[in-house]
């Protein structure tokens, strides 16, 4: 029960990290974009092998199945997230963006039990569903233009790849082996990319201090966070607290005088609030008891397959999800 306390208080910290964190990302729209990624994953991988290494540990090395889930979701659900979100800002207004990334939650509920081989979880659908509409309410709907629908609903895809690819590699790895890889991995491509498209540049101190926050707190830290509540709660039930993105952003927005506080938008994260209390409800991952055939005995596929059961035991020299953070 501790252990289950603890992964939803991470998974709400990381959300409110990443939605009170749009200013600092402002910070950084005259900044190249792919080396700017570049620079602050490679901050965020160091924080993360420091991490290790004070306590003790070592970083599993991914096998041959997991790399593609590595660089997948270093594709889709970070370099390719991150400049999503930036061009759909263009054609769409923020309030538009924010309501398509709320349906992430409820895309999560369904895929994540389907790619499983099992029904989805009721509240964990039915707490999606009011999320989302939360963060509709919240958010005000917004419109767009030209490619603003596609851009924003790629932003949602890359906000679900996010979670997605990491399920199944996370509970062979651990969370804290799985943000270090990501982070290296987009450190490096982020690097090579952003070489030949945009370039290098010297950070002004401004520009210094935001990819110095992104890259210890929103990097390191929520990555590590966020990781730990999939591999305790399962990725469906996880997903709900990204619903408090924006209710973060929100808070971020009217503590900095940038906008006001409306009836509206506080019915939006009074639901959003709600939405989470439903969809956290029932059994965790590791709750649940390993899918076994007809027979009675597990098989060999329903171990190996990228569900959010828990494993029975971690490979040979890496820590178990729960442990790894």
């Amino acid at each position: 029960m501790r252990t289950t306390k603890s992964a939803i208080a991470s998974g709400a910290l990381t959300s409110v990290i990443v939605g009170a964190s749009v200013p600092v990302t402002g910070m950084l729209q005259a900044y190249p974009l792919l080396t700017g990624q570049a620079m602050r994953y490679a901050l965020g991988a160091v924080v993360l092998l420091g991490w290790i290494r004070l306590r003790g540990g070592r970083l599993p090395v991914p096998s041959r199945r997991d790399w593609p889930a590595l660089i997948g979701l270093v594709t889709t659900g970070m370099l390719g997230f991150t400049a999503c979100v930036l061009y759909a800002q263009r054609y769409a207004e923020p309030g538009f963006v924010a309501a398509m990334l709320g349906a992430s939650p409820l895309v999560l509920a369904l895929a994540v039990p389907l790619v499983a081989g099992r029904k989805p979880a009721v509240p964990a659908v039915v707490g999606a569903v009011v999320v989302v509409g939360g963060v509709v309410v919240l958010s005000g709907g917004g419109s767009w233009h030209g490619p603003g629908l596609v851009l924003a609903l790629l932003t949602m895809a890359g906000e679900v790849s996010f979670t997605l690819f990491a399920v199944g590699v996370v509970r062979r790895l651990g969370g804290v082996a799985v943000a270090t890889w990501t982070c290296l991995i987009a450190a490096v491509a982020g690097g090579v990319l952003g070489t030949v498209f945009g370039g290098w540049q010297v950070p002004t101190v401004r520009e210094g201090l935001a990819l110095a926050v992104l890259g210890v707190v929103l990097t390191a830290l929520a990555f590590g966070l966020w990781y730990f509540a999939v591999a305790r709660l399962g990725a469906d039930r996880a997903g709900v607290l990204i619903g408090l993105m924006p209710v973060a952003g929100l808070g971020a927005s009217v503590a900095l005088g940038a906008q006001e506080l409306t009836a509206m938008a506080l019915v939006g994260a009074v639901a959003v609030a709600c939405g989470c209390v439903i969809g956290l409800r029932g059994q965790t991952a590791a709750d649940r008891p390993p899918q076994t055939a007809p027979n009675a005995q597990a098989t060999p596929t329903a171990q190996a397959a990228p569900t959010t059961q828990a494993a029975p035991a971690a490979p040979d020299g890496a820590e178990s999800p729960a442990r790894a953070f």
